[in-house]
């Protein structure tokens, strides 16, 4: 299917409801299923979540919250040869961590396990049901295609005796993986070719990370899903666009079991597929095994435990899953909308700090010797109420070596010889002079201050046009900040041909070490804490972080694209 690049944001209608909600509404509202609401999260314990998930996890949480309903979480854990208890651990802490509960809910397609297998006997026993000998690739030969019908299996007519026999005897282990399997009797003509005596059971021996070696073969997802619905109560199975087709057979199979009084309904909306990135569990899967990157929580991945160690917030992953909506067509939505959202919500909220990353010594050649005055800088601007904290001030300081130039162009509004810029939150200085190495770098900048026009004091109003960041020499504490940025290098990697590992970008991570950190910062900072470091950007504390060493990520830049980009339609 063709994807749409999105580049505006989606509206909701109908009273601030998408089109999703808006059916749950009219299905409450008429009444079915007694009124209940009742939706499922019900993810393959296979990997782990990325933020295509916590699309379908707010809809699903979401929509039970606001009309009153309940939402499940189910582990559709059919295929033992990739799962693990790694994954289920992940899963569950990546809901929690986006805020939602599925309290006593918590179930797994294999509690059902019995029961399907009960309904595939009475299926056999009905005649809807055979065993297949055939091969796969026979198999996939005989289905025909979408505008030619299929053919029957030889094996479609067996007696319903013998199908009961050999499933149970493949239940038993008595034959190979891949020597059977066990089909629907549906149509073999019909157009939609998910009807054309669907594969239900198959046999796998590898042992269930819950059941042990209890079964032998296993349902298929069609087989499972709706089924599994149905035994639970769920009122509304939601689910993504590649389903639609699957929908018809999803009905079908429920209505073998279900009554006018309950069945589940499954409605579709599209995924979230983001620019730069890829969505594929195999391929995410393969970055990870082949340490392309370093691990399923590297702050480059979409998985919601990468993002949460790059710094980005549930609140943000939640206002930018808002914007972009739920639709019936697939769309590529700009990365840059999401990192709007974070930017929007971490200026709400980061705590203001002064970090040099590429720094050059400022001396203040007429401020006294061992002299140290405390500064006062405010948490952030846009909460007043989060206060103050001190900053140490001193002759001799760290700033960037970007904001010095010998020959400035006429904009250059910040520090070159014989200009003045006001240093943040403390004094008005004036270049006089600087030294080059051997190299010809700038190796030290020296300058005079005004001592009347330090900050928040009585005639410190007088403007100039520049202002740096700095940070004490006597007092900065080194960090590590990893710099990181788009893991591909083309805005659509799914769409080019050739192997996506090619289109890497190998600048995603940069790591800067010896980072000038004021000390607030360094004593105060704890794993997972957000900054804004004044003028450079948004930075996290990482997990890797030691009381030796702070380790920083960069969780996005001060530069909002999207913002201007919106600000010309």
């Amino acid at each position: 299917m063709e994807e749409k690049i999105i580049t505006e944001e989606v509206e909701n209608t109908s009273g601030g409801l998408n089109f999703v909600e808006q059916e749950i509404k009219k299905d409450l509202e008429e009444g079915k299923n007694g009124g209940r609401l009742n939706t499922r999260f019900p993810p393959e314990p296979n990997g782990y979540l990325h933020i295509g998930h916590a699309k379908a996890i707010i809809m699903d949480f979401g929509s039970a919250e606001k009309f009153g309903g309940t939402c499940n979480l189910r582990f559709d854990d059919t295929n033992p040869q990739k799962e693990d208890t790694e994954y289920v651990e992940s899963i569950m802490r990546d809901i929690k961590w986006l805020g939602y509960d599925w309290e006593d809910r918590l179930y797994y397609a294999s509690d059902y396990f019995p029961k399907l297998y009960d309904f595939a006997i009475r299926l056999i026993k009905e005649g809807k049901a055979y065993v297949d000998e055939q091969t796969s690739e026979q198999i996939a030969q005989q289905k025909g295609t979408p505008t030619e019908p299929g053919t029957n299996s030889p094996y479609r007519d067996r007696p319903i005796e013998e199908n009961l026999d050999l499933f149970q005897r493949m239940n038993n282990g008595e034959f190979d993986e891949g020597s059977m399997v066990l089909r629907a009797k549906i149509d073999m003509a019909n157009s939609n070719m998910h009807f054309r005596d669907p594969i239900i059971y198959r046999i796998i021996k590898t042992p269930h990370w819950r059941t042990g070696d209890k079964w032998k073969v296993y349902p298929m997802y069609d087989f499972a899903h709706g089924q599994s619905d149905f035994f639970e109560g769920v009122t509304h199975s939601i689910c993504t666009l590649e389903f639609v087709p699957h929908r018809p057979l999803y009905e079908y199979f429920v209505k073998e079991l279900a009554d006018e009084s309950y069945c589940p309904r499954q409605i579709e909306f599209n995924r979230l597929n983001l620019t730069y990135t890829v969505m594929s569990k195999r391929k995410l899967l393969q970055l990870v095994k082949e340490g392309l990157v370093k691990g399923w929580d590297d702050p480059r991945m979409p998985t919601l435990c990468g993002l949460r160690r790059r710094g980005y917030t549930p609140s943000a992953i939640k206002d930018f899953v808002d914007r972009i909506g739920y639709t019936k067509y697939e769309a590529l939505n700009h990365i840059e909308l999401l990192e709007h959202s974070v930017r929007e919500d971490l200026n709400k909220t980061a705590t203001r700090v002064s970090a040099v990353v590429n720094p050059v010594k400022l001396v203040i050649t007429n401020y006294p010797e061992g002299k140290t005055e405390m500064m006062e800088m405010e948490n952030n601007p846009e909460n007043p109420s989060e206060g103050k904290h001190e900053m140490p001030f001193s002759r001799e300081l760290w700033i960037e070596k970007d904001d010095f130039m010998e020959n400035p162009p006429k904009k250059f509004f910040r520090l070159s010889p014989d200009k003045e810029v006001r240093l943040k939150g403390a004094y008005i200085i004036k270049c006089t002079g600087f030294k080059k190495n051997d190299s010809g770098e700038i190796e030290e900048i020296y300058a005079e201050y005004d001592p009347e026009t330090r900050s928040g004091m009585p005639g410190s109003d007088r403007k100039v046009k520049g202002t740096l960041h700095w940070v004490s020499v006597p007092t900065a504490v080194d960090v590590e900040v990893r710099d990181y940025d788009r893991l591909f290098s083309v805005e659509n990697p799914s769409a080019e041909e050739g192997d996506f590992r090619d289109l890497l970008n190998h600048d995603s991570l940069i790591v800067r070490k010896g980072v000038k950190l004021e000390p607030w910062a360094a004593e105060n900072a704890k794993p997972g804490d957000h900054f804004q470091f004044t003028r450079l950007g948004y930075y996290t504390v990482d997990p890797d972080s030691t009381p030796e060493l702070l380790v920083f990520n960069k969780t996005i830049g001060l530069k909002d694209t999207w913002a201007k980009e919106m600000k010309k339609l």
